[in-house]
């Protein structure tokens, strides 16, 4: 169906001429298809939806988009950028989206809170011509663009690390981010194959919202049941906790760690490599949202997706790398002046955003 531009429906209020000009112009109406052409001429309106404040991960987020942002401005490529950001629930981010609708906005790009309960908003927001860019997590929506790393291919890494390092045999515990929550699901479906085909015993599974004091809290709670684990796997935002209670119970020199690529925890992690602590962080880059900004100017402008650069509706951005002891000075040297709450991050060039195009 074609998917009127918010030029088109400016146009349209002016008279049937303005609308017969749009219509001729609407462009094509699948995810990632649309856009561009007269009718959403250069500048454009970006709007931003996250659903989640509870985390320093997504300030640098929002700080980032802000940035790549600034600079299209100043070419006048873009002209504004609607931000709505709360901690909210699912139906507290429809409405965010609804926000951006009515503010005419040329494209949105949304954390999105579940992968399937925005869909109408998303269809909603489809219908007026916008389009819809998903960072961090996919959704299952035909509306929306995925622009993300591979979730499972993320958790993947630390895992197999995690089960080299205790080996078959060996048990573990769990501290997940939040429950339900897309990411979180994807991660621990993949983690949770690699242990089970390396023959590592989970012992139980706990969820620490992706929140360094709750995870501390967490793993204090698993320690004092599992006393003699063997090793610990946890997702981003919480190792710096789990590194603290481990190190409370005096037990950094038998209990495995798979860590994050922040610097809090690489502080940590620092700090103990002289007595022979490892880890590996895997990079989950706050940049995806700048990643997708840049999608999101080369749709606009009307440029197709090239063959074989989607699966479905989904673009897939590399990893940027993995912080091992391998690399750890290298990595080091270069963030240990940032603040504890820094991720190491990466993103798509311009240029590298432009090759997925035609």
């Amino acid at each position: 169906m074609p998917r009127p531009s918010r030029r088109w429906r400016a146009g349209a209020a002016a008279g049937a001429m303005a609308v017969l000009l749009a219509a001729c112009s609407s462009g094509d109406g699948g995810a990632g298809g649309g856009g561009g052409g007269e009718d959403a001429s250069r500048p454009f309106t970006i709007g931003l939806s996250n659903g989640f404040v509870g985390s320093e991960w997504r300030t640098q987020m929002v700080e980032g988009v802000q940035a790549a942002f600034a600079e299209y401005k100043n070419e006048g490529v873009v002209d504004e950028l609607v931000v709505e950001s709360a901690d909210t629930d699912v139906n507290g981010q429809i409405q965010q989206i609804r926000n951006l609708i009515n503010r005419d906005v040329d494209a949105i790009i949304v954390n999105p809170n579940s992968e399937t309960a925005l869909d109408a908003v998303f269809r909603e927001a489809s219908q007026q011509g916008i389009e819809v860019f998903a960072i961090d997590q996919a959704v299952t929506s035909q509306d929306v663009t995925n622009v993300v790393i591979d979730q499972a291919e993320w958790a993947r890494i630390s895992a197999e690390w995690l089960a080299e390092q205790v080996g078959r045999g060996g048990d573990i515990v769990v501290v997940n981010g939040i429950a339900g929550h897309p990411a979180n699901e994807m991660r621990w479906e993949a983690a949770q194959k690699v242990f089970t085909d390396a023959g590592v015993n989970v012992l139980s599974v706990a969820d620490g919202n992706w929140d360094q004091a709750t995870g501390q809290q967490v793993m204090t709670n698993l320690l004092a049941t599992y006393p003699d684990v063997d090793g610990v796997w946890t997702q981003d935002g919480m190792a710096q906790g789990v590194f603290r209670a481990v190190q409370a119970a005096g037990r950094l020199d038998q209990i495995k760690i798979s860590g994050e690529a922040r610097v809090g925890f690489m502080r940590l992690w620092n700090g103990a490599r002289a007595d022979g602590f490892e880890s590996v962080g895997v990079v989950n880059p706050p940049g995806g949202a700048v990643s997708a900004l840049h999608m999101a100017v080369n749709v606009l402008d009307g440029r197709q997706f090239a063959s074989g650069r989607m699966s479905g509706n989904t673009v897939h951005v590399p990893i940027p790398y993995t912080v091992d002891e391998g690399n750890f000075e290298e990595h080091w040297g270069r963030v240990s002046g940032e603040s504890d709450a820094y991720s190491l991050d990466g993103s798509l060039t311009r240029d590298e955003a432009a090759a997925f195009f035609q």
